[in-house]
């Protein structure tokens, strides 16, 4: 248990004898530490390093995605010019109006080279250095440019948020976050494609929603389908591995029983753990999944390109299709106990998920998109 508490996440594997199921057991732990403050120091140096006049990027993580963290970092950006940038995959990063608007960066070491291009510093405060997800032939895996400096003002395990907040006060005294206006986009029509979807999602979100986005490759337009719907929370893929969605959205249901949970799922992703559904229904959970189904293990196949198979022979590209058979998630999903449906048409999307915010309990749609890559 202290090793749990000492690691910089305070998560640990801890592993017990059979006997501590039905011994008396120890005695209780102690409080989990609070996160230390960053040195005063540091918040100086940090402070000069945005005074200098050379191009820096603000990149935050952890507890300072969230509402006061969002705040203080937005009023140092708009204060000082700083390309402001959250993490990749944030555990959790509250989004929607009324809230600075970050972008996050990319998933392509590509897209960080074009966010992080020309800067002379990188200033991490709850995040780490960013590097690649995976090694790429040819190709950097530490994306920070190789000529910029890092700055850490607050490492994962320090207080990020009281971090930002005093360089706020030093650099940006008086001056008051930029936050995002109540909008929402026009309801779509016609059949779905992976460049709609997320409109039905942008235009129907409820308020104080939770969403659990899985949508690797058909995702990519969200942020900005979402980024005027009402304050919401975004719980994104930590780590970079596949089939996390359905379960962080039994989760997240579980812990914020009053709040709509909406799981924003790809379908290969959802085979690593679509037994989710059975929890869900058996503990009569308030989540609405949305199968992105566009029958293949899109981001899989990306990543193989990506390592230089630019042309796949038939018998690697069948190992990427999900459509021989194809995969009836709302079989499935009624198999499980959950209420399920399918969609073809933007219409019928934006029907069934009024349906199935307006019903208490579970519920899944699966929607038929074709790939976007």
């Amino acid at each position: 248990m202290a090793a749990a508490q000492d690691a910089p996440g305070g998560v640990a594997t801890l592993i017990l004898p059979a006997d501590a199921s039905w011994s008396e057991g120890g005695v209780p732990s102690s409080p989990l530490p609070s996160r230390g403050p960053a040195a005063s120091s540091t918040v100086d140096t940090v402070a000069d390093v945005l005074r200098c006049g050379e191009p820096v990027a603000l990149l935050i993580g952890g507890a300072a995605c969230r509402g006061t963290g969002l705040r203080a970092a937005n009023r140092i950006a708009t204060a000082t010019g700083a390309r402001l940038l959250a993490e990749t995959f944030p555990a959790r990063i509250e989004r929607g109006a009324g809230l600075p608007a970050v972008d996050r960066l990319g998933y392509l070491a590509e897209q960080v080279q074009h966010q992080l291009s020309g800067v002379a510093h990188v200033v991490v405060a709850g995040a780490t250095a960013p590097v690649s997800f995976f090694a790429y032939p040819g190709k950097r895996g530490d994306l920070v440019p190789a000529d910029a400096r890092l700055h850490t003002l607050a490492a994962p395990h320090e207080d990020s948020v009281g971090a930002l907040e005093a360089l706020a006060e030093a650099l940006a005294p008086g001056t008051e976050p930029v936050v995002a206006d109540p909008h929402r986009p026009d309801l779509p029509t016609g059949p779905l494609t992976a460049q709609n979807w997320v409109d039905v999602v942008g235009a129907l979100l409820p308020e104080r929603a939770v969403i659990a986005d899985e949508a690797n490759t058909s995702g990519l337009l969200l942020p900005a389908a979402t980024a005027g719907a009402p304050a919401h929370d975004v719980l994104t893929l930590t780590g970079g591995a596949i089939g996390q969605g359905m379960p962080v959205a039994t989760g997240a249901a579980i812990a914020a029983p009053d709040r709509p949970v909406i799981n924003l799922q790809a379908d290969g992703s959802a085979m690593y753990s679509v037994s989710a559904l059975w929890t869900q229904a058996r503990e009569n959970l308030d989540v609405t999944t949305v199968i992105l189904n566009n029958r293949a293990y899109a981001i899989l196949r990306m990543e193989l390109q990506r390592t230089g198979a630019a042309e796949l022979d038939p018998a690697s590209a069948n190992l990427f299709d999900l459509s021989a058979p194809d995969l009836d998630f709302a079989g499935i999903a009624e198999g499980m106990g959950v209420p399920g449906s399918t969609a073809t048409t933007a219409e019928e999307l934006a029907d069934q998920f009024r349906h199935a915010l307006a019903e208490p309990g579970p519920h899944l749609i699966d929607a038929r998109i074709p790939p976007l890559l």
